[in-house]
């Protein structure tokens, strides 16, 4: 739209000058002085360095889009079985800050750091791998003998810069940058094993496996497992 907008302005005012060409020729032709005549040369010769800059505008302006070529290599390393659930779901805003400074000839400090929000969301959830039990089928019961603590099955984390500052002498390099980003998701992650979202994943667990079994008339002998297992994760966070 503004390609087309250019090439009728350009028309436009070639077309004004090409006008007032013909009536400065035509009030020569009354007058065949040596300073008319030299005046329609230099309007000439305008006019031609104005065409020439209106030809090189317009197909500068009407180039063509640039090519992309992309290409991509997908190579699959492992496949395996799984049984894992997730029974609860958490978003985090993580604000992290990484400042450091180190001493130019071992006198001038340099200084550099950046703010960094980590957007992360976090799936908890349980490894049936893990799980150990015993079925009672003559009184339709099943006792759980060992269950496993809720994990971190996955976790998607989002980065966003604020505030970078960085001096002549000290860039940030590609592998400041990723320990940022690793640092970062560790403390999301940190942060997510001390919320709530392990309580809230054996609370799920529980009733799930409870109405699965029941669907099926059977009983869950003793469900207290399942909390026993998020309290000793809690206490093993709060230790660490």
């Amino acid at each position: 739209m503004k390609i087309n907008k250019l090439k009728v302005t350009i028309i436009s005012v070639t077309a004004v000058l090409a006008l007032f060409l013909v009536f400065l020729f035509y009030q020569m032709a009354q007058s065949s002085s040596t300073s008319s005549l030299t005046t329609l040369l230099m309007l000439i010769i305008g006019l031609a360095l104005g065409g020439a800059i209106a030809f090189l505008a317009t197909r500068n302006s009407s180039s063509a889009a640039p090519v992309v070529t992309e290409s991509s290599h997908t190579i699959a390393e492992s496949m395996r079985k799984v049984f894992k659930i997730v029974s609860a779901e958490g978003h985090f805003n993580e604000i992290y800050n990484y400042e450091e400074t180190t001493k130019l000839l071992k006198f001038f400090p340099s200084k550099k750091k950046a703010l960094v929000i980590v957007q992360a969301k976090v799936l908890v959830g349980y490894d049936f791998d893990k799980l150990k039990w015993e079925l009672d089928e003559e009184n339709r019961r099943v006792r759980l003998l060992e269950f496993p603590a809720p994990e971190i099955l996955s976790t998607e984390t989002d980065y966003k810069y604020y505030n970078i500052e960085e001096q002549f002498f000290n860039l940030f390099s590609k592998e400041d940058l990723a320990k940022i980003q690793q640092n970062g998701k560790r403390q999301v992650i940190d942060a997510a094993q001390k919320s709530n979202l392990p309580n809230i994943a054996a609370e799920q667990m529980r009733t799930l496996l409870t109405e699965l079994l029941a669907g099926r008339n059977f009983s869950l002998d003793n469900p207290v497992k399942i909390s026993e297992s998020r309290l000793l994760l809690n206490d093993h966070y709060t230790k660490n």
